[in-house]
């Protein structure tokens, strides 16, 4: 067997990343009515819908560059839904509200297509949908939300036979499937370079190198300060996701940092027909599932995993080499030329959080939690705080039931840690059970 060259210390998206010139640090001393903090998903489509709906006065800070975070280092799915399941949202809150609250992300995923669209983002979207790979033989998990989907949120997917399903993914590996036309994948990075691109275009004040050391408020305006400047907001919205800005500490307290991995392996031409006859991305029934997906220069893109813990390149090479090579192991002898983590934020609801500040906390808003279902819910989160701003509407008001719930870190975090193991120990009994 060949080793695998180390890979580079940069992640695949930054190596291919569209260049642009880079947002100055805030220097001095402004003014805007919206301030927001955060450049990933949630910053950026906070102000872009801001921009659309005519509100222009709007700084954007971010303490490293655009997309740093979770935002471009994900895998780059785009698909409806959250990281709680549909059956568990019916539970709580009854068939309208959960269809209300799932529908806007599956009108994302079309708000997506139209920026791209609109925009010109080059992000290498492909509209190929998304495969879910039965990994057990019992396809009753499949039969159950197929019919969940259909009848109670009007959402069909379509039902892959095991023959079918192993034409388009070639491995022994799994068992029947479903397919999700209404999802694409594309170059997170890229797409959020874009955004940044297009709402700066729209008079956005974007600024890089801006990290926030204070919040604090101020009679009716909030006083933000950076290394370089300072900035005098009537409104701001915190964006910070996984990398926590420690500005508001039942803000930060709500949500966990949770890491995961992916990686990518080196352009395996012809080779890559010998695992994919499909365009579309694929994860599987799992809980700790594998997601992956086809490349335009050849690669395969593979991603899964969670753990509390950030990893060197090295140490994702190897665990997920060892996942891939359980389901493609034809690719015994492919290199991996890029691995990486990233820090997603969770809440214990498993619910974004989308929130505005009352009493001493007017007019400070926030936008967290996605839980590793970011690219549709944040574009969903993003319209609606924008229009809660610009236009005093209070649809943001149909993620109450799930608020700022207090994590308990460092002990949130270990338990988020031991059910990801158990997890991963129940399926891996069920694989060796039906084996």
């Amino acid at each position: 067997m060949k080793q695998s060259k180390q890979p580079v210390e940069m992640s695949y998206y930054q190596a291919t990343a569209t260049s642009y010139e880079a947002y100055a640090p805030l220097q001095g001393r402004q003014e805007t009515r919206v301030a927001i903090i955060g450049g990933g998903y949630a910053g950026l489509n906070t102000a872009l819908g801001l921009a659309e709906r005519g509100t222009r006065d709007v700084v954007l800070l971010e303490r490293e560059q655009i997309a740093f975070g979770a935002s471009g280092r994900n895998g780059g799915f785009v698909f409806a839904g959250y990281s709680l399941g549909e059956q568990a949202l019916l539970d709580r809150l009854g068939e309208a509200r959960a269809r209300a609250l799932f529908g806007l992300t599956t009108a994302a995923v079309q708000r997506m297509r139209e920026r791209v669209a609109a925009y010109a983002i080059a992000c290498d979207a492909v509209d190929e949908g998304v495969i879910w790979a039965n990994w057990f033989r019992d396809p009753a998990v499949l039969r159950q939300r197929q019919q969940l989907l259909a009848e109670r949120y009007g959402v069909y997917w379509g039902w892959l036979p095991q023959e079918e399903l192993r034409e388009r993914v070639r491995s022994e590996q799994y068992h029947d499937g479903l397919y999700e036309r209404n999802a694409l994948h594309l170059h997170p990075l890229n797409y959020a370079i874009g955004l940044a691109a297009a709402a700066s275009g729209q008079g956005v004040r974007i600024h890089e190198k801006s990290g926030v050391s204070r919040l604090q408020r101020e009679g009716s305006h909030w006083r933000i300060t950076t290394p370089q400047g300072e900035l005098l907001a009537e409104q701001v919205v915190l964006a910070c996701g996984g990398y926590l800005a420690g500005l508001r500490k039942q803000i930060d307290r709500a949500v966990l940092p949770i890491a995961t991995y992916v990686m990518a392996t080196e352009p395996l031409g012809e080779r890559l027909a010998e695992c994919l006859a499909t365009r579309a991305a694929v994860y599987d029934t799992r809980f700790a599932f594998d997601y992956y997906r086809p490349l335009p220069d050849t690669r395969l893109l593979w991603g899964g995993r969670i753990s509390i813990r950030n990893r060197s390149p090295q140490a994702v090479q190897r665990m997920l080499r060892h996942d891939m090579l359980r389901v493609f192991p034809q690719l015994e002898d492919a290199k991996i030329d890029y691995a990486w983590s990233g820090l997603m934020s969770y809440a214990r609801h498993q619910m974004p959080q989308l929130g505005r500040g009352e009493g001493e906390d007017a007019g400070l808003w926030w936008a967290q939690a996605f839980g590793g279902h970011g690219l549709a819910p944040t574009c969903a989160a993003g319209e609606l705080l924008a229009a809660a701003i610009a236009d005093g509407d209070d649809a943001w008001r149909q993620f109450a039931d799930y608020g700022l719930t207090h994590t308990h870190k460092p002990f949130g975090l270990l338990a988020a840690q031991c059910n990801y193991w158990w997890q991963q120990a129940r399926d891996g009994l069920k694989t060796r059970l039906e084996g």
